[in-house]
């Protein structure tokens, strides 16, 4: 039987924030959005790449001596790399002792990450947590996330995807069959600011957050809050408006954080929000009122 295969870039273990008891989050590589938030860029893309921790070089040069296409130079405060010439083929990664140049996104089979993520077993039993599918977007390799997610519930573990939900309808249906629970990001409801933040349209996402609600499943609605970008009024009761309209009655706000800003410089991205601030608990309180004064149950992460 052909394996079948998946990107991903990382399998964090003791995770608490994405779905019942303790979890494994695994990061799927791909994303169609862009948003201008993202604090995982190292996932937008499908297409392995490195991340240069340069805090970590210990000025070896290694990779500079052993670079089969010479992309590496010299610099005044360190090894820098050439992107004309560089072929991503990652020999720096492997050959680098101190770790300060990193693969991020490696194929993997599916029985294969079954088979890592089944070594944490007892702690899912232990806390009646599982396996949260992230990244990225998970459903950009649906076939992937099919059969990795029908492997796991042989084993009888209980499943979560987080998705943005930009991706055709029978993705999700399927995926239903063998999900536990989605964790749906609901971004925006205006579609030019969908957009402009995001670099798609927004209506897809909002269909099938409607189809996903009328097919019954386990489904739990999260929202990052971005200061200026749409937590204001407007787009707060926008959010509210549609989501009674469609049945949902509680939503849970993610305020934002600067954690990611960093990665950006370490995988040569330019970070759009630079210098925007961490959201503050006096702005998380304000959101939250107008979403209940608009009819809407609010939590946020962690509670």
């Amino acid at each position: 039987m052909k394996k079948i295969i998946g990107i991903i870039f990382n399998i964090q273990r003791f995770s608490l924030h994405d779905g019942p008891g303790i979890r494994t989050t695994v990061f799927f590589k791909g994303c169609p959005l862009n948003c201008v938030w993202c604090q995982n860029p190292e996932g937008i893309g499908r297409d392995p790449l490195q991340i240069r921790h340069r805090q970590k070089c210990i000025g070896c040069y290694s990779c500079y001596e052993q670079c089969p296409q010479g992309a590496v130079k010299k610099g005044p405060s360190g090894p820098l790399v050439d992107p004309e010439l560089c072929n991503k083929c990652f020999r720096c990664c492997e050959i680098c002792s101190a770790g300060a140049v990193e693969k991020a996104g490696h194929s993997i089979a599916a029985g294969e990450l079954v088979t890592e993520l089944l070594k944490d077993l007892l702690v899912f039993e232990e806390s009646g947590g599982g396996v949260t599918f992230s990244g990225g977007e998970p459903f950009m390799q649906p076939v992937f996330l099919l059969e990795v997610l029908r492997l796991l519930k042989l084993k009888g573990i209980h499943t979560a995807i987080e998705t943005c939900g930009y991706t055709a309808w029978p993705n999700l249906e399927q995926a239903a069959a063998f999900t536990d629970l989605f964790l749906y990001d609901l971004k925006l409801i205006d579609e030019d600011q969908f957009k402009k933040y995001t670099g798609v349209s927004g209506k897809p996402i909002l269909s099938n957050l409607k189809k996903l609600k009328n097919a019954k499943v386990d489904l739990q609605v999260r929202m990052p809050l971005i200061k200026g970008i749409n937590d204001d009024k407007n787009s707060l009761e926008k959010v509210a408006a549609y989501l009674l309209a469609v049945g949902i009655e509680k939503i849970e706000l993610i305020p934002y954080h600067n954690f990611g800003e960093a990665k950006y410089e370490k995988i040569g991205r330019e970070y759009r929000l630079k210098g925007l601030s961490r959201y503050s608990d006096a702005d998380l309180q304000m959101a939250r009122m107008t979403l209940d004064r608009a009819g809407i149950l609010t939590n946020s992460e962690g509670e």
